[in-house]
């Protein structure tokens, strides 16, 4: 008996068998089948079986069944094969990774979060020869650089609210001309009125609000979970990289070009950023013209295998999130925690180091995308998602802490600014920690999340900034404050473990 009667007779189906072909007649149809590269059945059992005789019979009929992919807010399949009917695929390599479409969109997203914290960092070069100039006080210079603040508080939720209606790509345009719009005109308002300077920088503040969650979005659209930590850690290592920019080229351009050089640069490569980023990407993978059919399968496919399929079908997201239940839940306080922790070192006692430069900012980048990658690797060799985060998180935050105990014990300068960066370096990992972890527990809220953390470790930046002050006039030393910074990151660090989770919170469900 031939093999096509075999498989026919061994197949699950109730059809007649079929009729003896002759090996030559049988090879001309496997011939023309693959020249028209078509799965069209001229048999009558069923599908599954189908699938089975071409797969055994000819390799290179291996194509999978037909998939549709709709246009939404999170790109998805609207069919989706079984995992016995999927052929065997190569996985995604380093090649196929830096050439992806993919791999354009985070450099897209590392780029603007660059200018992001390039154009708020040169204000703090800036505010030296402007208050000389204008004769600010010190107190008045402070003002200046705090009303960046005044309008960040609260512009993340905003931004982050209208991520979830309109996704990254929009509104992270909008965002970055509005910000690169306000730098440009930070030398016309300087020297127009100190009001006008204030709205400049209020209006810089509100606009980037928006940076951090349409990065979040456009990352959990693009890649999938096994992938997400990494491309968090190439975009944040842009947002850090700007601030080493800026701080090294700032003065440079200032003694090149006068003090308002740099405002106008940066100002005029946003304009361009924002130029490239609506002509060269799309918002999602199904409706990327350039993508490969390959990228798209392995995107969707992996990301299928990331979220269940009831909760991977578009929702309609409220244009008034659930807050209440939002923050009801204790997953979403060890976010705020985290972010709040996270900031608070950041604005306080890394800044106020003396041993203040680019480097740590530059340790800190290259950490944190080897944080991503290893954050990554643990997820494919089969570690739990959960399990992977509060390892990233308590390395984020354990890790400081150590470090500034011994910044407190170190006997000299050199000693005490290799603890400063290694502190930096360690911090890092927080990204591969709840910064992901956001677009895990709530995909159809990660924006409104993002934002909500956000304003608290802004809030938790300016508390820290106000209360250092009267803290070493209570105690007397800097150095008390540090030990108090350390614990702080211990609890935070215990605090998370304890409440976060990599699996989806429903929020939805008002009896849950």
């Amino acid at each position: 008996m031939s093999m096509l009667s075999a498989l026919a007779l061994g197949g699950t189906t109730t059809a007649k068998p079929l009729p003896l072909t002759p090996p030559q007649n049988h090879r001309n149809k496997l011939t023309e089948h693959n020249q028209r590269h078509s799965l069209k059945p001229n048999l009558t059992f069923h599908t599954r079986f189908q699938f089975q005789f071409l797969s055994i019979s000819s390799p290179s009929l291996r194509k999978l069944p037909r998939l549709r992919v709709s246009s939404s807010n999170n790109a998805q399949f609207n069919s989706v094969p079984e995992e016995s009917q999927l052929p065997q695929q190569k996985q995604s390599n380093f090649i196929e990774f830096i050439t992806s479409e993919r791999i354009k969109v985070v450099a897209m997203l590392a780029l603007a979060l660059g200018l992001c914290n390039a154009d708020r960092v040169v204000m703090s070069v800036a505010i030296v020869p402007l208050s000389l100039a204008n004769g600010w006080s010190r107190s008045f210079a402070g003002i200046v650089q705090s009303s960046f603040l005044w309008g960040y508080l609260l512009s993340p939720i905003a931004g982050g609210v209208l991520v979830d209606n309109y996704g990254g790509k929009v509104v992270m345009a909008w965002g970055v001309a509005l910000w690169s719009l306000a730098t440009f005109l930070t030398p016309w308002a300087a020297e127009t009125s100190l009001l006008a300077l204030l709205v400049v920088r209020t209006m810089l503040g509100m606009a980037e609000g928006v940076a951090l969650p349409s990065m979040n979005n456009m990352i959990a659209r693009w890649f999938p979970q096994t992938e997400r930590a990494r491309a968090v850690g190439i975009s944040m290592a842009g947002f850090l990289l700007g601030c080493a920019l800026a701080l090294t080229l700032s003065p440079i351009l200032m003694s090149q070009g006068g003090i308002f050089s740099p405002f106008v640069i940066f100002g005029l490569s946003g304009f361009l950023w924002v130029l490239v980023w609506l002509s060269a990407t799309s918002s999602t993978p199904d409706r990327c013209p350039q993508i490969s059919k390959f990228e798209l399968e392995y995107i969707l496919n992996k990301s299928q295998k990331s979220f269940p399929v009831e909760i991977a079908k578009p929702k309609k997201v409220k244009v008034v999130p659930p807050f209440r239940r939002l923050l009801s839940k204790p997953p979403t306080w060890s976010l705020i925690v985290a972010n709040a922790m996270h900031s608070w070192v950041y604005h306080v006692d890394l800044r106020r180091a003396a041993w203040f430069s680019a480097v740590p900012w530059v340790v800190m980048a290259v950490m944190n995308y080897l944080a991503g990658l290893w954050s990554d690797m643990m997820i494919q060799s089969g570690k739990s998602v959960t399990l992977t985060r509060k390892i990233m998180q308590t390395i984020g935050f354990v890790g400081p802490g150590l470090c500034l105990i011994g910044l407190v014990t170190a006997k000299n300068p050199s000693l005490g600014s290799a603890w400063l960066t290694l502190a930096f370096g360690l911090k890092s990992f927080s990204h591969s920690g709840f910064l992901v972890n956001l677009q895990e527990i709530a995909p159809q809220y990660s924006g409104v999340l993002h934002g909500i953390s956000n304003t608290a470790g802004t809030l938790a930046a300016i508390i820290g900034t106000v209360g250092v002050g009267f803290f070493v006039e209570l105690v007397g030393s800097f150095q008390g404050f540090l030990l108090l910074t350390s614990l702080l990151y211990f609890l935070a660090a215990l605090f998370y473990c304890l409440y976060s989770t990599g699996e989806i919170v429903n929020f939805d469900d008002p009896g849950e």
